[in-house]
């Protein structure tokens, strides 16, 4: 989740809605400077004893940090507590119980998004070799109850630790037990988001299905295969879901603009210090009256923290957000961005991928995702089949793509070998949590420690 580093209070004021549409049509840039942004979250855990280290604790989250910056990282404070690192490879960042998140710098292509995964991971290994503390690339912690995993010191997580109980029944499970890898990307224009944005919705269940990596709840099955993606269905639907009116005639960032209006707010950031907003309304801000700052209206700072509040599949900002796919091993979290990059940065793999789904009424869509989590490629997609029926026509779709940007590494390959472990995945018909349900009913004999020696 974002994290703020100045409170903006030289921001302009919004006197106008026409301002709310600004972060949206600043995201506009020329194909030349189309950047790939990559976020990944991991689990940590101490090696001793598989326990969630705490913030404070000798050798914990605090002391992780600290160490990171002997590679360069700058810390960043939020009350006297360092909550993120900031560097050339973008932030390294604490997700609510101590997932570790390096949100990636925008890169030109994915030899360099790989190369900076490396180096992450690399100096956390380093880092977790001292300490003692070992890394998990899964979807969601495969044993640990809500009440094992510790909280960390940022004022937006205690805003919405006390807001998401009274929304939803997950909400809490979103924040403290899970992990993503998500990918942010650019568009020319309001048309060319429009037709990313739709495309990316209606094949995330494919990404979500390609990475479920979520099958444990509290060291037993839970049922599902990417459980993480199951607790987005009851985690507070007034800023989760797929959009139905992303796929309607005239959508733009105008109708994005009314969506995130009527999404309720969490908080505003005032003087390095958030202020409890949850539940209240945008409008009423605009209107100078919000009840915890009566008479004043926000700023952009303000608008551009609301639109990172809301989680649906697919999030608009600046930039789009693919939000579909479980946390996974280093091996997969390259093949995120490869699979949307190649469906969405070359014009003809874009058109063919929009072919492919623009016949899918909203109530198909609707049902594949909220069969997804169960069922992974066994998912009905609209008008008869399964996703397991068109996986390899989408990779096939992704891979022209990304022959088609003929973006070459020193040895002279272009970006498409990233997309190799999801070629294995659909060959083999078996997601990641399958094969980790397999073990577990096999070789671990019921015995959910084991995951822990599949580590990172």
């Amino acid at each position: 989740m974002s994290t703020r580093q100045v409170s903006d209070r030289n921001d302009p004021v919004i006197e106008s809605r026409e301002q709310l549409v600004i972060p949206m049509a600043k995201g506009e840039k020329p194909r030349e400077a189309w950047r790939i942004g990559t976020e990944h979250e991991k689990i940590v855990y101490a090696l001793a004893d598989h326990h969630a280290p705490s913030y404070d604790e000798t050798g914990g989250i605090h002391d992780l940090l600290m160490a990171l910056t002997q590679f360069g990282w700058e810390p960043i404070e939020e009350g006297g507590k360092v909550i993120a690192l900031a560097g050339p490879d973008g932030n390294v960042s604490l997700e609510p119980a101590g997932q570790l998140e390096l949100s990636g710098a925008p890169l030109v292509n994915l030899h360099q998004t790989c190369e900076e995964t490396g180096r992450h991971l690399k100096q956390v290994k380093e880092i977790g070799d001292r300490f003692g503390l070992g890394y998990l690339g899964l979807g969601m912690w495969p044993d640990k109850r809500r009440d094992e995993l510790p909280i960390m010191p940022k004022g937006r997580y205690a805003i919405m630790l006390r807001h998401m109980p009274r929304v939803g029944s997950m909400g809490l499970d979103m924040m403290l037990r899970t992990c993503t890898i998500q990918t942010n990307l650019d568009y020319s224009s309001e048309a060319d988001m429009a037709q990313k944005f739709r495309v990316s919705l209606a094949l995330q269940p494919l990404a979500t299905a390609l990475f479920a990596n979520s099958p444990f709840t509290e060291g037993k099955p839970n049922g599902m295969l990417s459980y993480r993606s199951h607790i987005w269905s009851d985690t507070d639907p007034a800023r989760t879901g797929m959009l139905p009116f992303v796929f309607e005639d005239g959508f733009g960032y105008e109708r994005y603009v009314d969506y995130m209006l009527d999404v309720p707010m969490y908080f505003v950031y005032r003087e390095g210090k958030y202020i409890d907003a949850a539940g209240l309304s945008f409008r009423d801000f605009l209107d100078g009256k919000l009840p915890v700052l009566p008479g004043e209206k926000p700023t952009l700072s303000d608008w551009n923290d609301h639109l990172s509040t809301a989680f649906p599949e697919v999030r608009l900002k600046s930039f789009l957000e693919m939000r579909g796919a479980d946390g996974g091993p280093w091996n997969k979290i390259c093949a995120l961005p490869a699979f949307w990059v190649g469906l969405l940065y070359d014009q003809t793999a874009l058109d063919a991928a929009w072919d492919l789904v623009k016949g899918w009424d909203m109530e198909g869509r609707e049902l594949l995702r909220s069969s997804v989590p169960k069922l992974a490629l066994d998912a009905p997609i609209p008008g008869g089949g399964t996703l397991r029926d068109i996986a390899a026509e989408v990779l096939a779709i992704s891979r022209s793509g990304l022959n088609a940007r003929a973006q070459l590494n020193a040895a002279g390959d272009n970006e498409s070998g990233y997309l190799g472990p999801l070629d294995d995945i659909v060959a083999s018909g078996k997601v990641p949590a399958q094969v980790l349900l397999d073990k577990y009913h096999g070789e671990w004999g019921g015995d959910i420690s084991r995951v822990y020696e599949e580590s990172f």
